[in-house]
């Protein structure tokens, strides 16, 4: 479970860069601020939502190489929800995503404050990573929380593509609007098939 949790994706690359940013600040190269932690996780949450719902569900790109990347980030996903490999954030996607982040975090929040940012960030991606993990495979989550949150997201795969963009927590799409009750929500024809007509 935890081993092929760690095979694919980006997994394990984003657990050695949390892992050596925890060894920066506890051996003193760089300060620790709780603060600046929750700032970063609260960043990529809020990112978490806006890629889900606005890039990954774009439109098809009319240029092919686009469209590729777009159908191994998320459509091809919905098509085969079970597929690990088409499950976790590839590295190609998150390396640069996250140098451009760090680059952003020093510039607006200052060098200082990058290190516990950017373990804010990885922490969370990882929390993202795991519970996207959990939902699409046989594990059972202990929590009333946890198998709340695996339905939660499922719903997004099996009833509609057009609302549940969290998959992490359900913060934004009440904030949003794209949060309804199971019993509420109207199943749509292309759940599996993003963009058919495209």
């Amino acid at each position: 479970m935890i081993g092929t949790f760690f095979r694919h994706g980006a997994t394990a690359a984003l657990a050695v860069c949390a892992l050596a940013l925890a060894a920066l600040i506890a051996f003193g190269f760089a300060p620790f601020h709780p603060l600046d932690v929750a700032i970063g996780a609260l960043l990529f949450y809020g990112g978490e939502y806006v890629m889900h719902r606005f890039a990954f569900h774009a439109p098809p790109a009319p240029i092919a190489f686009v469209r590729r990347l777009q159908h191994r980030l998320h459509y091809d996903h919905h098509v085969e929800p079970g597929r690990l490999d088409l499950l976790f954030l590839p590295l190609w996607f998150l390396v640069p995503n996250l140098a451009v982040a760090a680059a952003l975090v020093a510039l607006v929040l200052g060098p200082a404050a990058t290190a516990s940012t950017m373990l804010g960030v990885a922490a969370a991606i990882l929390h993202y990573e795991w519970t996207h993990y959990v939902a699409h495979t046989p594990i059972r989550p202990l929590t009333p929380l946890g198998r709340w949150v695996k339905q939660y997201h499922l719903r997004h795969h099996y009833i509609s593509e057009k609302l549940w963009f969290g998959v992490s927590n359900p913060s934004l799409d009440v904030v949003f609007g794209t949060f309804r009750r199971s019993a509420d929500a109207r199943r749509s024809a292309t759940v599996r098939n993003l963009h058919p007509d495209r």
